[in-house]
């Protein structure tokens, strides 16, 4: 295969990423507003204010972070365009998720309960905290004040491995989060809710790997475009 032959690969792997990861948005909508009440980050429903976090988590470091990545390796523009997209994705994607690990925090507060105690909380906070690095190195190392290319070339192959771990953390975080979510319900494996969060956690995981696929695809075909 040549080079052509990966971008057209990296391509058309996009449409299946797109497709769970939309699956997996449409699943969390219908779990959160079907079987949790809905969402209010304002309410004087704790529950309601918990459900702000799985939907903003999932919206923010996976499926904007995942748009973020394809953006940049798999579309066809010019090269700046592609890098603004990608730095502005990734910079809402954290916006997003501040205020969706606030609803956490706030939530814990509601009902009295200890922070940051869990796994999937341990997780959470790392994955965040290195997202936030890995988006301020990238700025100042490929958007401004740019390093020299020597430089951007030594660091671009960290910064793509970087990205693709945060991706996989991310989805760590969101699969030990919905398993935690039904330990705490007690769901029954034969309920419905319970098999929801099941497809939820395979489409989430499944987008994550397309992603990952289109990106390490796409790049051959860019690698020397920094």
């Amino acid at each position: 295969m040549d080079r052509s032959d990966y971008y057209g690969a990296a391509s058309r792997l996009t449409y299946v990423a797109h497709f769970f990861g939309l699956t997996a948005l449409i699943l969390i909508l219908i779990w959160l507003l079907h079987y949790r009440g809905g969402l209010n980050y304002e309410s004087n429903n704790p529950d309601l204010v918990f459900n702000v976090h799985p939907f903003l988590m999932f919206f923010s470091l996976i499926f904007l972070g995942g748009e973020a990545m394809m953006a940049y390796k798999t579309v066809g523009a010019a090269h700046n365009v592609k890098k603004t997209v990608h730095m502005l994705l990734h910079l809402l994607a954290i916006v997003l998720a501040i205020v969706g690990i606030s609803a956490a925090f706030k939530y814990h507060d509601m009902i009295y309960k200890e922070d940051v105690y869990s796994l999937h909380s341990w997780i959470g906070i790392t994955t965040i905290c290195m997202f936030c690095l890995q988006w301020v190195f990238g700025f100042f190392t490929f958007m401004f004040p740019k390093a020299s290319i020597p430089t951007r070339n030594k660091f671009k192959p960290w910064h793509l491995c970087g990205g693709r771990a945060l991706l996989y953390m991310a989805i760590c975080a969101a699969l030990t989060g919905l398993l935690e979510k039904s330990t705490f319900l007690q769901l029954s494996p034969h309920q419905h809710e319970s098999r929801l969060l099941n497809f939820t956690g395979l489409a989430i995981l499944f987008f994550g790997i397309f992603v990952d696929l289109s990106v390490a695809l796409g790049y051959y075909t860019l690698y020397s475009n920094y």
